[in-house]
């Protein structure tokens, strides 16, 4: 079993699907959690409930990330309760339809605030924290548009390309601090944000036929791959972006 005792990890959208799975995993692994939401207080009180029940140690931080300003300081609020933040998972995200022939600004500046804006912001807040100490994981979730584009989601392909880059471009420049910066890539997975195709039989057959593997990921394989990168079997990893996807996106 991977231990993460002592380490303190800020997992944002961990009210439910890939956030969730990762904060409760994290925290059997030993780390105390700063569990982020956005509107959904209740399921991020279940959360913080379930790790306490288990003996370990949560607070829940609502903060809306497509705000610059309510960006920066979850970082801090999580250290103020829980000590230095070792760990930093943004899982947060959003995914919309827009076909390019009709999108609006607002649709493409929702998505990107969401969804790259507020990751970088998190990370660089966590950066000033871990550089003091020489010490620290950003982990990012990008998806398989990020990697082959989506269409009818543009501006989702195109914030899961910009986690892609910047990973790649935070893993160069954070390294000679001692933090390093990966990612993972999930393709489908079963969660509130994919449950309106994948509970329509006819859209779950198609999804799952382009899968190699036959099904859909489960949240908690997403967050597998997360504890990974966070923890000391990977000390020499760093601006990787780790496929979790079934087979569905054969790269890197």
């Amino acid at each position: 079993m991977i231990k993460l005792e002592g380490k303190v990890a800020l997992v944002t959208g961990a009210s439910k699907g890939i956030g969730k799975a990762t904060a409760l995993l994290f925290a059997k692994a030993g780390a105390s959690i700063g569990v982020h939401y956005r509107t959904d207080s209740s399921g991020a009180a279940q959360v913080a409930a379930a790790i306490e029940d288990m003996g370990g140690k949560a607070i829940t931080i609502g903060a809306d990330l497509a705000r610059w300003g309510d960006a920066t300081t979850i970082v801090a609020r999580t250290e103020r309760a829980l000590g230095p933040v070792d760990i930093v998972v943004t899982s947060a995200g959003i995914w919309e339809s827009a076909p390019i022939t009709e999108m609006t600004e607002s649709d493409w500046d929702r998505t990107i605030d969401v969804n790259l804006k507020c990751a970088a912001c998190i990370a660089g807040s966590a950066a000033r924290s871990m550089r003091r100490r020489r010490s620290g994981r950003i982990l990012f979730v990008s998806s398989t548009a990020g990697q082959r584009g989506e269409a009818e989601h543009a501006h989702y392909a195109a914030s899961k390309g910009g986690i892609i880059a910047l990973t790649k471009s935070l893993a160069a420049e954070l390294a000679p601090l001692g933090i390093l910066v990966n990612c993972v890539a999930p393709g489908w997975v079963e969660t509130p944000m994919t449950e309106s195709v994948l509970q329509d039989p006819e859209s779950s057959r198609a999804v799952r036929a382009t899968i190699p593997l036959g099904r859909v990921g489960r949240p908690e394989e997403i967050a597998g791959a997360l504890l990974f990168l966070a923890s000391d079997l990977s000390t020499f990893v760093t601006g990787e972006v780790l496929n979790v996807n079934g087979g569905a996106v054969l790269c890197g």
